[in-house]
């Protein structure tokens, strides 16, 4: 009956008033579906499922109201996660949707990220501006990752999540990892130099794409206009279209997230947060300490609107949460911070440099992660041991973006420095994924706040119009 009544309820109420009672409602189910669902030990009976697939439903006409494509993304998660409690069998098998998504948008990075480099930096015509910006970029990034190492330090020593671990006897397990060559500053130094263009592109190494599409760029800044002008028109055009084909793109992202949530919570189950549990909310609370803490100061003093760079960073947020991939909302970053008031020339610079060089979320995980695996193995490390630690993942972690499996190298590369044993990064290994999620959110956020602090720090946020393709995707 109450099912029945409630179209009729809601068409005599106002859009918002509608809205906020469909979150409402759809809070509600979930509490009552989750509530007895633990009091019964599992699924519980169909009548729990049954409510929490009405919350699913209410939060789905809640997200055609909306008619954005934000908050369908985050109902897909919500449902994928739902899918993956109730069915994590038929769960894992929708995985093949998230990776027809993430190689969708890896079509997209390489490509896009040339063109508007490229362009910025030739259509701009002022060689030492861009000089000034990278300089500019690159301290803002050593100073944030380095407040990023500070405050992962802080809370390991605080929650001592380690301490009484007992580690697991996985044979093969410590032989396994220690195959993975650690990573010396040389080796990184190479790697950002591109020794093929299309293989670069092919292996989506964003870093050295970049590295070329600079100095392509200022190597077409030195010619003449007639030379110029006609392969700036091409770079113009292709970074519209890989906008616009961004914009299709992104209709699937629901399809994607959903599957990849579904896949997360399938395979490894909601009390997945039971055995590191602590670990994990260490890191979440860490990360959510230095949103708090760094980046809002930091977007305050660069005198930033909050509430709608939060609006705009919602949507690439979201996907890289989902996906637990910084790639994934890249191209969607990029148009974000376009639209709201970046010019294209300092997002097509500042983003993908701060792929490579402003991990925050991925800087502060390592800290946390190398203090998680001494205490792990019962060694005390002293303050003055664990400073020269930060000091060395300062340097190391700066090319995590550049090197496949890239954490987990910069951490067994860590660990073997300081003599450290690999069995608790074994024991990470179990929910990394979850972990991953988190500190990628705000690797991304991290970038898209970075690339508008720049653009103030320049003069120049706002100063100029977003393309219409880009104002028309972000509509969608």
């Amino acid at each position: 009956m109450l099912i029945c009544a409630l179209p009729c309820y809601l068409a005599r109420m106002s859009k918002g008033s509608i809205e906020r009672t469909l979150l409402a409602s759809a809070a509600a189910l979930f509490v009552l579906g989750g509530v007895f669902t633990r009091a019964q030990q599992g699924h519980g009976p169909a009548v729990l499922v049954a409510l929490r697939w009405a919350a699913v439903l209410a939060l789905c006409v809640f997200a055609a109201r909306r008619k954005t494509l934000t908050p369908w993304i985050f109902v897909a998660m919500v449902a994928g996660a739902e899918i993956g409690f109730d069915a994590p069998a038929f769960a894992v098998g929708l995985r093949v949707f998230s990776d027809i998504f993430l190689r969708l948008i890896k079509t997209i990075v390489a490509p896009l990220i040339l063109a508007t480099l490229v362009t910025g930096i030739a259509g701009h015509g002022d060689l030492k501006q861009v000089g000034r910006m990278g300089i500019k970029s690159l301290i803002y990034f050593e100073i944030l990752t380095t407040l990023a190492l500070v405050i992962g330090l802080a809370a390991i020593n605080i929650s001592k999540a380690g301490v009484g671990l007992a580690l697991p006897a996985a044979a093969g397990a410590t032989e396994t990892l220690t195959r993975v060559a650690p990573t010396h500053w040389d080796d990184f130094l190479l790697h950002v130099f591109p020794e093929n263009l299309a293989k670069s592109i092919a292996e989506g190494q964003i870093l050295q794409v970049a590295v070329f599409a600079v100095l392509f760029g200022i190597a077409l800044a030195t010619l003449s206009e007639s030379k110029r002008a006609p392969v700036l028109r091409l770079t113009e055009s292709l970074s519209e279209v890989m906008f616009k084909f961004t914009n299709v793109v992104m209709y699937f992202a629901p399809i994607g997230v959903g599957a990849a949530m579904a896949f997360t919570v399938g395979h490894m189950g909601l009390g997945v947060l039971v055995n590191l549990g602590k670990l994990l909310l260490t890191l979440y609370g860490a990360l959510f300490a230095y949103a708090l803490l760094v980046m809002l100061p930091v977007a305050l003093l660069a005198r930033l609107p909050v509430k709608s760079f939060l609006l705009a960073v919602a949507e690439p947020a979201t996907i890289a949460f989902a996906t637990a991939t910084s790639e994934a909302a890249l191209p969607r970053a990029m148009e974000a911070m376009e639209a709201y008031g970046v010019p294209r020339r300092i997002v097509s610079f500042v983003i993908p440099a701060g792929y490579s060089f402003n991990l925050d979320g991925s800087t502060l995980y390592l800290a946390l992660a190398s203090i998680f695996v001494a205490q792990a193995a019962g060694i005390r490390m002293g303050w003055g041991q664990q400073l020269l630690m930060m000091g060395t993942l300062i340097l190391t972690s700066k090319g995590v973006a550049g090197v496949p499996r890239a954490t987990l190298v910069v951490l067994l590369a860590t660990a073997s420095t300081f003599h450290l044993p690999t069995e608790p990064i074994f024991v990470i290994l179990g929910i990394d994924a979850l972990m991953d999620m988190a500190r990628t959110t705000v690797n991304v956020v991290g970038n898209c706040l970075a690339s508008a602090v720049v653009a103030r720090w320049e003069g120049e946020f706002r100063s100029e119009r977003p393309s219409l393709v880009v104002v028309d995707g972000m509509a969608e």
